[in-house]
């Protein structure tokens, strides 16, 4: 059956379903969802279980859109939607979208544009017509969300094109009687860095992740050029985990070999997705590396995101479908869970996850369904990687930043922009509040206040507590009077040369960025602290640092290398990681409801999956494999 049969029949089933008088104008496939495009979309408003009901029995996600011929002049659909929200709700912005039917509503509140069980919005396009759409606006200032959201609304023709290449990709008819699955490990296997996977199976191939590898000279990228993953332009579908670089940062290269399809990720994965790849080659610019894309790729990556909720069940290929879960690792991350075939094989790949406890995030999910195979991380899966608690990880914090800056020293904390950056944030934010940390300036460099500006615009990616601060202004730690934002050359040499302080700057391994300009002069005397609070990759500058090198050679002026002595303390504080530790590790697989058959331990040193594997293999009495890159895996 072609694609377009398979859309008459679907749109013959939504005319016999929906009630008498409602008129359907068109069906389309938009990507993973089925478009009804109706001239009666106040019908649809009034009662919402018309698409609850057609979503259940087609087994799709369903939305409906009006027919551009009922849409109200924007001028005056936007004076209804501004009478009918209250004032408290803080509207800042209309935008329509006639491509799409839409009308964005961005709120300081948005829950009260929505209104209790979603009243008000159904009152609006009772009364507008257009389909109403309803985001945050930043409480922070945040340029990457706003050249996003507007990159996204000029580009609404174009996107809707690929929508609907997408989803007659997705729709066709199998063409193979054959049954088996594979995952091929293009990267990050036995190491850190550059993790990529290709699912595939006889009707689709689905890419994994996409990164590239901190520290590394050579072996930077994965091997995209192999005859699994090639060509490039066939893959079915990408899924990115979440946004760091060693994850993500080789996304937008996809797009210049020719590849055109979705990226399927949670809408704070997209937003610092963009954040990153910018600074990522901004970077490489101004140190004279080899850049491996430009940002009009950045752009074409963004436009081509469809983004999920996490639990959202989403067709992606003729026999794949995707659902998303939390993992608990920094904002909008996610386990990838893949059902293949009418209930054939289920594969889930894990990214990098945190099932403990931290300030901004809840656990990750382990209630998977069913899970025949498990691909997951193994950063912390050797023997000694047990870390010590949270509240002693804290504990050390406060008394390094208290006996620095006592004797005049400042301390230099290198921070990844996302995730450990925010963590540490809240840390200091609370010691100093109640009294327990001396009360210094804490200065913020390179994109670390940008990352904090898109956490704050995605609160409900965020545990209940700090959720619930974020929504009450004045009590936003984020917004605390002791955070100062360094966006100058000028002021950071002002810092350098100012009073005692705490500074969070990138890169988190020390391989680039701002942070280096500190080190350089800060490293040399003792009065100064340096803390690592995540984790350092072999072959970075942070791991030689931590292995106690006293002497560090770094490039200067004229591209000529000058030492620097390293004479500040060093301290490493591992609580504060955003990966699971090795008994974190092992408890999550104790816990699963639906227990794997086959576990595959990836994203980690190569004695840390092996020993992982190993363990795992002797605990569960279940298959277990550390898999060497290149390797491909059949598991029916």
């Amino acid at each position: 059956m072609s694609v377009q049969q398979t859309l008459n029949e679907i749109r013959d089933r939504i005319i016999e379903e929906v009630p008498n008088g409602i008129t359907i104008s068109n069906v389309e496939f938009e990507g993973p969802e089925v478009v009804i495009y109706t001239e009666d979309p106040r019908k649809f408003a009034k009662d919402g279980d018309i698409v609850r009901e057609l979503a259940k029995k087609l087994r799709k996600r369903v939305t409906v859109r009006p027919n551009v011929k009922v849409l109200s002049d924007p001028e005056k659909a936007e004076k209804q939607i501004r009478d009918i929200v209250p004032d408290d709700a803080g509207i800042t912005n209309i935008y329509f979208d006639s491509e799409f039917g839409e009308a964005t509503v961005e709120a300081e509140k948005p829950g009260l544009v929505i209104g209790k069980y979603g009243s008000t919005l159904r009152e609006i396009t009772e009364n507008i017509g257009w389909t109403l759409k309803v985001i945050r606006k930043p409480p922070i200032e945040t340029p990457i969300v706003q050249s996003v959201r507007q990159y996204i609304r000029a580009q609404s023709e174009e996107r809707k094109e690929i929508l609907k290449k997408v989803g007659k990709k997705i729709h066709r008819e199998p063409t193979s009687e054959e049954e088996w699955v594979r995952t091929t490990h293009l990267g990050g296997s036995r190491e850190v860095g550059r993790s990529s996977i290709l699912l595939s199976t006889p009707e689709s191939r689905v890419l994994i992740d996409c990164g590239i590898k901190p520290g590394s000279d050579s072996n930077q990228t994965p091997y995209l050029h192999i005859p699994e993953a090639y060509p490039i332009s066939d893959i079915d579908a990408v899924v990115v985990t979440h946004a760091h670089l060693d994850h993500s940062g080789l996304i937008p290269l996809l797009y210049k070999y020719g590849y055109e399809g979705p990226i399927y990720c949670t809408a704070p994965t997209r937003d610092l997705m963009a954040l990153l790849q910018l600074d990522y080659i901004d970077i490489a610019a101004r140190e004279s590396e080899r850049i491996p894309y430009n940002s009009k790729m950045v752009r074409e990556a963004t436009k081509h995101a469809i983004l999920l909720e996490y639990g959202e069940v989403t067709d992606i290929a003729p026999d794949i479908r995707l659902t998303l879960h939390n993992a608990g690792h920094i904002l909008g991350s996610s386990m990838a869970h893949f059902h293949i075939g009418e209930g054939l094989y289920n594969v889930t790949v894990t990214g990098d996850f945190n099932s403990g406890k931290s300030r901004l995030f809840d656990s990750a999910s382990n209630d998977f369904p069913r899970v025949e195979s498990l691909i997951m991380e193994s950063t912390y899966g050797g023997a000694q990687d047990n870390q010590p608690s949270r509240r002693k990880g804290e504990d050390k914090l406060v008394d390094i930043v208290n006996e620095t800056t006592r004797r005049g020293g400042k301390v230099l904390i290198p921070a990844f922009a996302v995730g450990r950056s925010q963590e540490t944030m809240l840390v200091i934010e609370e010691h100093m509040r109640n009294g327990r940390m001396d009360k210094v300036p804490v200065y913020l460099d390179g994109m670390i206040w940008e990352a904090t500006a898109i956490h704050t615009t995605y609160p409900e990616y965020l545990n209940e507590k700090i959720k619930n601060r974020i929504f009450h202004k004045e009590k936003n730690p984020f917004l605390s009077d002791i955070f100062h934002r360094v966006d100058s050359n000028n002021m950071r040499q002002e810092v350098i040369k100012g009073e005692p302080c705490v500074i969070l700057s990138t890169s988190g391994m020390l391989n680039g960025g701002p942070i280096i300009q500190y080190f350089k002069k800060l490293a040399p005397d003792p009065k100064n602290n340096l803390t690592f609070v995540g984790y350092q990759a072999e072959g970075t500058l942070g791991r030689r640092i931590q292995k106690g090198w006293d002497e560090i050679p770094l490039s200067g002026l004229n591209e000529r290398t000058e030492s620097v002595k390293v004479r500040l303390d060093v301290d490493s504080i591992e609580g504060f990681s955003g990966h699971s530790d090795r008994q974190q590790l092992i408890e999550f697989i104790r816990s699963m409801k639906s227990k794997p058959e086959k576990v595959l331990t990836v994203h980690g040193d190569e004695e840390k999956c092996i020993d992982l594997a190993s363990t795992l293999y002797k605990k569960f009495h279940m298959d277990t494999l550390a898999p060497q890159n290149l390797e491909t895996t059949r598991y029916i």
